[in-house]
């Protein structure tokens, strides 16, 4: 497992901020685009991989600075010729377990407060476990929760502009807490519609069933409204399952998946399968 001296120790970016927007109501979470411009065009950070953001911090334990992985939601080149990045940022908080205090996250919370101009302090880029299959006949399911959608547009993205031909099904499924939260999917540059034409491509939007802001996503009742094609696409050796977001997650695809294909240990040798064949990657937070 890489240690915080192992991202340290590489060369560091300086990027600029371009843009800070939130996109959910004052009244929820604050989830933000941020736009970042690298000052530096020999960085590239594709869409298998992450970058680092340093933060100078001291620790309860001695530590100077906080190091945290992101990834891209989408990437472009500006005019100037220096790589630009948009990325979304959850402001998270945790409870003391001992005490009960509650404590801001030390990443999310600082690059939520930048504004246009601030100066980042970038590592990378990093692995992602997510890789496009050599064989364009692949198919894959894409599960995301909340800014877990963030590196799927991206993957999206590459497949159909620059992998193209893509002749396998792509299937995207996405808990939102809310329709607002869904509006992100509509921006004018990198909106997931664009690829609806495309026939190997759909997507599946999961809203919480009750209004308030909290409420758990019925992310395993909206993967077993399409059992009959998942069980079809789980029998083939072809299928890849990539997976993002909260830790709960887990638990639902767990039990949607056991109902599809028929028994929990059924399941349970399938996921084997997919995992000891590289099939299976997920990113959990």
């Amino acid at each position: 497992m890489a240690q915080l001296s192992d991202y340290l120790s590489g060369t560091h970016y300086k990027a600029v901020v371009k843009g800070n927007k939130r996109i959910t109501p004052a009244d929820t979470e604050d989830i933000r685009e941020i736009h970042i411009e690298v000052q530096d065009k020999n960085f590239h950070c594709n869409v298998d991989q992450s970058f680092g953001v340093i933060v100078k911090y001291v620790g309860p334990f001695g530590n100077n600075v906080h190091h945290r992985l992101y990834t891209i939601a989408n990437s472009d080149v500006t005019a100037s010729g220096f790589p630009e990045i948009t990325m979304l940022v959850k402001r998270c908080y945790y409870v003391d377990e001992f005490s009960g205090e509650k404590y801001e996250g030390v990443a999310s919370n600082y690059l939520c407060n930048r504004n246009p101009g601030d100066e980042l302090l970038l590592t990378g880029p990093h692995s992602l476990p997510y890789a496009v299959p050599e064989d364009k006949t692949s198919n894959i399911i894409l599960i995301g929760m909340g800014t877990g959608i963030a590196p799927f547009k991206s993957f999206v993205r590459h497949i159909y502009k620059n992998v193209k031909d893509w002749q396998g099904k792509i299937r995207l499924f996405y808990g939102a807490t809310s329709g607002l939260d869904l509006l992100y999917l509509n921006d004018k540059e990198g909106d997931l519609t664009n690829y609806y034409d495309q026939k190997t491509f759909e997507a599946f939007y999961a809203l919480s069933p009750r209004p308030k802001w909290a409420d758990p996503i019925a992310m395993d009742k909206m993967i077993e409204g399409q059992a009959e094609e998942i069980q079809e696409m789980l029998s083939k050796n072809n299928t890849y399952i990539y997976v993002a977001g909260y830790d709960k997650i887990l638990t639902q695809l767990d039990n949607a998946f056991s109902n599809i294909i028929g028994s929990k240990e059924k399941w349970e040798t399938r996921k084997a399968e997919l995992k000891a064949g590289k099939k299976w990657a997920e990113i959990i937070y």
